[in-house]
């Protein structure tokens, strides 16, 4: 027997990413995180978390730096 994969709700979600849970559903709703709707609710494979995640982190990084900082800024395509 395969073990179920693990599902998140949209809160969760939104606290792993720390953003707030209106963006984290519009991110379901609009296909940037894949998940499955379970009746009226939402829930995301931890693949699609983490591919979500990967893809970000893959993305090309701007060439602006924080004026304070003077650092870098990686920015998820929200």
């Amino acid at each position: 027997m395969t073990p179920s994969p693990t599902l998140y709700t949209v809160r969760e979600i939104a606290d792993t990413l720390r953003i707030h849970s209106r963006t984290a559903y519009r991110l379901i709703q609009e296909g940037k995180i894949r998940g499955i709707k379970v009746g009226s609710q939402w829930r995301v494979p931890e693949s699609s978390l983490l591919e979500y995640i990967e893809s970000a982190l893959q993305a090309p990084r701007s060439k602006e730096k924080d004026e304070k900082t003077g650092s870098k800024q990686l920015k998820l395509p929200i």
